[in-house]
């Protein structure tokens, strides 16, 4: 107890005598009686000692729980953003298999994913040869081997580069499945803690069974069973120690080292994954030197296509079907394999030369069938049937006669086929010749031009763009008269399309490849409702479709069914169509030159109309129609009077017995052998076909 030396009762204040000045005490100093000077001092009182605070111990707790802390935020973060399930997926891009109407996978894009092995199921040598070049003490380590990075280190400075990595497999899975290929400290960092989180949570077997079922082997192909079934043919479990080995050595630089173009270099480095099994003690030396370099097989089986024509088309809607892709996905689409060879086998048939040629094959319903984009897809993926835009001549002119019988015209209404001048434009016959009145029916049958002219000036402009647009196409249209003989470009799949609306009764009709429609907005339910047609305007387009091929200048499509079609041709024969429909299948062709040049001599109703109906004779398994009889193009009850022909020039043609007799302008008699008149014995006038003294004009059917 302290000493009072202002109270004289304290019994502690002794014989000291008070102060000579009182004085507070301040903070914990008190006065106290110094001996040796005999006098009160101020100062601190003598007490217990006290336990000292030792300052570096209380930061090291403080270290401690922030440890604990930043340890929970990590599981939790790991948890998050690397569970356990992602080192099971394969770091592949967007993987999609497209299938045919059955099923059968017909092409794939992106990677080749295998099956997930187990290595403990695997051959010792197998796990054997992935551990000598990767990671010798992978069953020793915790996710990361000090001495492997520490002989990465030596062997790296002793190059003067980075020559060799230290990552354990454990590492390479955290890598592959969890982070990028950037070599920031960051990563490294990251990979550390996912490898330590990855050996905390599964076995030795299960890592090793992860990694080898999603490591990349080059030629786009992930996961030990895919590349040994792609480079051998067999499966991981019977692979010989040679194989292994090569697969091992893949890991290294797959693009650079995959054996289908780098043989030699594939089996150089399978020669050191071998060194290194013996090395590690895995092989003995006789093993070893009783592995011979392997090879490969010469054909990859069951590889399919990665692009095709029809592939191409229909792949942006099946990845959105599909929906997010993360490995590997498959979609039903609505090609036929059938079809589809049959269609690759005419084109291949029909004998063109620099000319290249779009086949478009579907159901009345837009369901594509078959899809032929060009020649040869190798040579040029320029899909022709969807991406080309070209002018369809007088196949546009299906849109002209839809609008007249809406009008209220028919087959049997009278269309005059006479020269005519709409300010200023003047269309003309392909031939010259013009057959006055006639039906409409004749009309289309023989493609002509001006009564094409005629009814689009009669049912107006506008009406002939809503009857395409009705029908499905999209592409831009001039407002002017000249569209009725299709001078706007238009796609080959959107136009025949437009025609399967015929077939189908109803429009329009979305062309589309995949097996499942995705439910429509209630915004496309309001504005692409499906319409129908009146009878009286089916009937009439059947009529008009159908006397196109039965006498008219589609006469090379006729079928022994019934057929509906038309043809089209355009300007210097740049462009030949056929499109039409028989039976539940509806076909379109189109043949012309990338570069827009002219082709002499062809036309719609030549080659294209072949094509179609050589297609549709093996599509619809039907017999060919015999040898057709040479008859003009048209109509019987048109009589002679009603042509109008300009005259011989040289004078009249007399046919004698066996002889041609022609009297000269001087009235000479000139003799020679019979010849049958040019354009009453050849047949129908050949469509699109112009005389040389008259200037071109957009279209050229008639």
């Amino acid at each position: 107890m302290r000493p009072d030396p202002f109270n004289p009762n304290d019994p502690f204040r002794g014989d000291r005598p008070p102060p000579d000045r009182p004085f507070e005490p301040i903070g914990d100093a008190s006065p106290y009686y110094d001996e040796n000077d005999e006098r009160w001092n101020f100062g601190p009182v003598d007490e217990p000692e006290r336990r000292r605070h030792i300052p570096w111990a209380k930061w090291l707790v403080r270290g401690l729980g922030a440890g604990i802390v930043l340890l929970v935020v990590a599981i939790i973060w790991l948890a998050v953003t690397a569970p356990l399930s992602r080192s099971l997926q394969p770091p592949t891009p967007p993987s999609i298999t497209l299938t045919d109407d059955d099923g059968q996978p017909i092409a794939r894009r992106g990677a080749i994913i295998g099956k997930p092995v187990d290595a403990a199921a695997l051959p010792p040598h197998v796990r054997e040869a992935f551990m000598a070049i990767e990671d010798r003490r992978f069953y020793s380590h915790w996710g990361i081997d000090p001495r492997g990075i520490l002989r990465a280190l030596v062997h790296n400075l002793g190059s003067g580069g980075v020559r060799e990595g230290g990552s354990t497999i454990t590492q390479q899975l955290a890598k592959n499945a969890f982070l990028d290929s950037d070599r920031t400290a960051g990563r490294k960092i990251r990979e550390a803690m996912i490898a330590f989180w990855l050996e905390a949570w599964l076995t030795k077997d299960e890592i090793l069974s992860r990694y080898l079922s999603n490591v990349y082997f080059g030629d786009n192909v992930y996961g030990i069973d895919a590349a040994a079934k792609h480079y051998f043919g067999r499966t991981p479990k019977t692979l010989n120690i040679g194989q292994a080995a090569m697969l091992a050595g893949l890991v290294k630089a797959p693009s650079r080292l995959a054996p289908t173009s780098n043989l030699a270099g594939a089996r150089k480095r399978q020669a050191v994954v071998v060194g290194a099994m013996e090395d590690a003690g895995f092989l003995t030396a006789a093993e070893a030197n009783a592995v011979r370099p392997q090879r490969v097989l010469a054909q990859r089986p069951e590889t399919l296509p990665s692009g095709t024509y029809f592939a191409d088309w229909v792949l942006p809607e099946a990845r959105d079907q599909a929906g997010e892709i993360k490995t590997e996905a498959t979609v039903r689409t609505t090609l036929d394999r059938r079809f589809q060879r049959l269609a690759e086998r005419t084109v291949r048939r029909a004998g063109l030369r620099q000319a290249q040629v779009a086949l478009v094959a579907m159901r009345p319903d837009g369901r594509v069938v078959a899809m032929v984009g060009g020649k040869d897809y190798a040579k040029s993926p320029f899909n022709r049937a969807t991406q080309a835009r070209r002018q369809p001549g007088s196949a546009f002119k299906l849109f002209v006669y839809l609008a007249a019988l809406r009008s209220g015209l028919t087959p049997d209404s009278i269309v005059e086929d006479r020269p005519v001048d709409i300010a200023g434009w003047k269309p003309r016959n392909s031939d010259g010749r013009y057959l006055g009145d006639i039906t409409l029916r004749q009309a289309f049958a023989r493609s002509s031009n001006v009564a094409a002219a005629r009814l689009t000036q009669q049912v107006g402009v506008r009406a002939v763009i809503k009857a395409a647009r009705d029908l499905g196409i999209s592409t831009p249209i001039a407002n002017e008269a000249t569209i009725g003989l299709g001078t706007s470009t238009v796609s080959l799949l959107e136009l025949t399309a437009a025609y399967a609306a015929i077939a189908n009764e109803s429009y329009p009709v979305q062309p589309r490849g995949l097996a499942d429609v995705r439910d429509r907005s209630w915004y496309q339910s309001l504005t692409d409702r499906p319409q129908g047609f009146s009878a009286s305007v089916h009937d009439g387009m059947l009529d008009l479709l159908g006397s196109s091929i039965r006498s008219g200048t589609g006469r090379e499509a006729l079928l022994t069914v019934d057929a509906y079609g038309k043809t089209g041709t355009t300007q210097d024969a740049r462009d030949a169509l056929f499109v039409g429909f028989a039976r539940d299948l509806v076909v379109g062709v189109w043949v012309g030159n990338d570069d827009n040049t002219p082709n002499p001599g062809l036309s719609g109703g030549g080659v294209p109309a072949r094509i179609w109906r050589d297609f549709m004779q093996s599509a619809l398994d039907i017999a060919p129609v015999p040898a057709p009889v040479e008859e003009e193009a048209v109509d019987e009850n048109v009589v002679d009077a009603n042509v109008i022909e300009p005259s011989d020039p040289v004078g009249d043609l007399i046919q004698g017995m066996g002889v041609d007799m022609r009297l000269g302008e001087d009235g000479s008699l000139i003799v020679g052998p019979a010849r049958g008149r040019r354009d009453e014995e050849r047949g129908p006038p050949l469509e699109d076909r112009r005389p040389r003294d008259e200037p071109p004009e957009p279209d050229e059917d008639f």
